[in-house]
């Protein structure tokens, strides 16, 4: 097991879309393994997708207050209600800003014995899995965010998000 580096915003590798994992083999479990230290190392971690240390595979580490919980290729079966809160990404450290999600989630996923589980959040985790989710298509936070501003976390200085999303634009 290993702490990876997690990838800068700006990284072209942090707008392509993952590819599904084929097995869970040895490589895979090394992946969830490396990407479970990188998220405990983190400061304000919360989750952490594959691509976010330079992996394109549809892998994703949680821990959002009540456990780890390890997703391998999610998939979005039903989503329901909405809420608009704060996010941060591990990618663009230092930042936050107001974004609009479900309310409830309910996913489909492997686990690492490569069984298939469904998993049904709400509030805070829903947020978390919509957010490491949309890692896996490329799509960041920032492009979601209400009111065209991200606020610096120390300083409470607001910056327009537009500004920053011309430097990094999505690969479709």
């Amino acid at each position: 097991m290993a702490e990876k580096r997690i990838l800068p915003f700006g990284d072209p590798v942090l707008r392509k879309k993952a590819k599904p994992v084929e097995e869970v083999n040895p490589r895979i479990l090394k992946l969830l393994d490396d990407m479970v230290d990188t998220l405990y190392a983190a400061e304000g971690r919360a989750g952490l997708a594959a691509p976010q240390i330079g992996f394109l595979r549809r892998v994703i580490v949680m821990d959002c207050g009540d456990g780890l919980i390890e997703l391998i290729n999610p998939v979005m079966l039903d989503m329901s209600g909405e809420q608009i809160g704060p996010e941060g990404c591990l990618s663009f450290p230092g930042h936050s800003g107001f974004v609009k999600r479900a309310n409830q989630v309910k996913i489909s996923s492997l686990n690492r014995q490569g069984e298939t589980f469904v998993l049904e959040a709400e509030g805070y985790l829903a947020r978390c899995i919509q957010h490491e989710m949309d890692h896996l298509d490329g799509v960041l936070y920032i492009d979601r965010i209400e009111g065209n501003a991200l606020i610096h976390d120390e300083t409470g200085r607001k910056v327009n998000v537009f500004d920053i999303i011309r430097l990094s634009k999505p690969e479709h």
